[in-house]
């Protein structure tokens, strides 16, 4: 079998039903070119993630996708150019250059552009957000961008939950920015409310939150995409919020990777989309 044009992976824990393989096979075929695209999965190699992160960076890959729960653990690994990313304290896509591993955050843009597909320019307004691990970081982040007036942490793990509302307080001191160890209390009044914990994607199925405390808000983001139709969402759309999937995020964050694996080689979006949906299509 010949060589890949581009060998890429992606690093991480329950990735079985991760679409990202396709997603950037397909992209390679509008480009004609082709691209391997790896499950690597640590304890199932029996290796820890520094060992399967080495063979990736002498093994001829142009770059993986890091995801739970190793997108935290990467960053010293990494050279950070961009300081917002540096601020996120996590990575998703790192791309193997002559001078070493360069580390990007896509989940941080990605969600972004997934909020405006949805929202547009409507204000995102206090949100309350569940988990504060890698993407809830970069999550965190987008919000700050998108110019949330108030951003409350919720997280049985306080600790971690204050360390990122330090780091934001120092990227956004006119935000409020409050921790709490209670998603429903944190809710209360709340405009948004996200997801970023792994509760309801295969394998950790249930919501994180119950339905009822979901009233009052106007829209809410779940930052897992498989199933793309999470009990959180359903539960949310049940109450009349606007809901915003992840996989929004999986396709803007997919996207925004293949432009830095491909030195932004052109992909048609919509193509890529319906290709996608193509139940004939196999990860």
């Amino acid at each position: 079998m010949p060589d890949p044009d581009i060998q890429l992976g992606l690093i991480g824990d329950n990735i079985a039903a991760s679409r990202s393989p396709l997603l950037h096979r397909l992209v390679g075929q509008q480009n004609g070119l082709t691209v391997a695209y790896t499950r690597l999965v640590p304890p199932s190699l029996k290796q820890d993630f520094v060992t399967v992160f080495n063979g990736c960076r002498t093994g001829g890959y142009r770059g993986i996708n890091v995801t739970y729960p190793y997108k935290e653990k990467v960053v010293p690994m990494v050279t950070v150019d961009d300081p917002l990313v540096r601020g996120i304290g996590a990575v998703n896509t790192v791309i193997f250059t002559a001078d070493g591993p360069k580390g990007h955050n896509t989940d941080y843009s990605g969600f972004v552009a997934a909020y405006r597909l949805v929202r547009r320019d409507a204000p995102a307004g206090a949100v309350c957000m569940i988990g504060t691990g890698g993407v809830g970081r970069a999550v965190a982040f987008g919000l700050v961008a998108l110019g949330a007036s108030e951003i409350r942490l919720a997280d049985r793990d306080m600790a971690k939950a204050e360390t990122l509302a330090d780091d934001l307080r120092a990227a956004a001191p006119d935000t409020i920015i409050t921790t709490h160890a209670s998603a429903e209390l944190a809710a209360q009044n709340a405009t948004g409310v996200i997801n970023c914990t792994p509760v309801g994607m295969v394998g950790y199925e249930g919501t994180p939150i119950p339905r009822a405390a979901l009233a009052g808000a106007e829209w809410a983001f779940d930052a897992v995409y498989t199933p793309a139709d999470t009990q959180f969402l359903q539960d949310a759309a049940a109450q009349g919020l606007a809901v915003i999937s992840g996989y929004e995020l999986f396709i803007y964050q997919g996207v925004h990777a293949w432009a830095l694996f491909s030195d932004n080689l052109p992909l048609d979006e919509p193509a890529l989309r319906a290709a996608l949906l193509d139940p004939t299509q196999k990860a």
